[in-house]
C-alpha cells in the first residue's frame, strides 16, 4: 500500500465500542435535530431536507478532501447524514404519501443497490478497503441511504406497528445484541455484520430520539427537541474530547 493510500484509509475511524456509542448518539441527534428544524421551526420536510442536504454535501466534500482522519470532521459528516436522512425519510413517508412501509421498501432497495454497485466497482464493501476518494464516495452514499432507511424503519416500527418507543428501543437493542453475538462467536462475514449493525443503529436512534421528545401521553419524556439536541451534542463533544479515537488500520470492522 502506498503512503497516500495509508493516509486515505486512516480517515475512517476504528470500529470500537466507542464508535458505536457515538454512532447511536449521533443518530439520535439526527432525529431530534431534524425534527427541530422541520417541526419546531415549522420549515417543513422539503425545506429541511434541502437545508441538511447542503450541509451534507459540504461535509462530505470536506471529509473526502481531508488528507487524514479528523474525528470532529468525520462525526460532523455522520451527523449531517443522519439529519438529512431524518428529513428525507419524513418527506417521503408523509409529504409524498407513500407511507412507512412504502418508504422503508424503497430505501431498502436503494441501499441494496448502493452496496451492489459499490461491490461491483471496488470488489469489496469492507471498511478497511476505503483508501481512495471513489471508495469513500460509495461509503458516504451508502451511509446516507442507511440513515434514511433507519429513520423510516424506526418510525414504522414504533408508530404503525404499535410497539411504542420503549418497545422499539428494546427491539433494536436486542437485534444489535444478536449481531454482536454473531460477531463474537461465528465466522460470518465481517463487512455484512458491520453494515447490518450500522443500519440498525439508525432506527434505534430514531426511536430513542422520539422517546426523548414526544409527549408523556404518547410514551415519551417530553423534552423539547432543542433540549434533547443540546444534550446529545454535549455528550458527543465530551466523548471526542475525553476519548482518543484512532484511525482504522487493518481489519476496521
Amino acid at each position: 500500500m502506498s503512503q497516500s493510500d495509508e493516509l486515505t484509509a486512516a480517515k475512517v475511524p476504528a470500529v470500537t465500542l466507542l464508535f458505536w456509542i457515538i454512532k447511536i448518539a449521533a443518530t439520535t441527534l439526527g432525529e431530534t435535530g431534524g425534527d427541530a428544524v422541520t417541526m419546531s421551526l415549522g420549515l417543513g420536510y422539503l425545506i429541511g431536507t434541502l437545508i441538511f442536504a447542503v450541509i451534507f454535501f459540504g461535509a462530505v466534500t470536506a471529509q473526502i478532501r481531508s488528507s487524514s482522519f479528523r474525528p470532529w470532521l468525520y462525526w460532523l459528516t455522520i451527523i449531517a447524514t443522519t439529519t438529512v436522512g431524518t428529513t428525507l425519510a419524513d418527506f417521503a413517508d408523509r409529504s409524498l404519501g407513500i407511507g412507512y412501509a412504502g418508504g422503508t421498501s424503497l430505501l431498502l432497495a436503494l441501499l441494496a443497490l448502493s452496496l451492489f454497485v459499490w461491490y461491483r466497482a471496488m470488489g469489496s464493501v469492507s471498511v478497511e478497503t476505503i483508501r481512495t476518494p471513489k471508495a469513500e464516495m460509495f461509503y458516504w452514499v451508502t451511509i446516507m441511504f442507511s440513515q434514511t432507511l433507519g429513520t423510516a424503519l424506526g418510525d414504522w416500527t414504533a408508530d404503525s406497528e404499535g410497539i411504542g418507543y420503549g418497545g422499539g428501543v428494546f427491539l433494536f437493542s436486542g437485534l444489535l445484541a444478536v449481531l454482536a453475538a454473531l460477531y463474537l462467536w461465528t465466522k460470518l462475514s465481517r463487512p455484512a455484520l458491520f453494515w447490518a449493525a450500522f443500519i440498525l443503529t439508525r432506527p434505534l436512534g430514531a426511536v430513542v430520539g422520539d422517546f426523548l421528545d414526544k409527549p408523556t401521553g404518547d410514551g415519551g419524556l417530553a423534552f423539547s427537541r432543542y433540549t434533547a439536541s443540546a444534550i446529545l451534542l454535549v455528550f458527543i463533544a465530551a466523548c471526542l474530547l475525553i476519548f482518543k479515537q484512532r484511525p482504522a488500520r487493518g481489519a476496521a470492522h
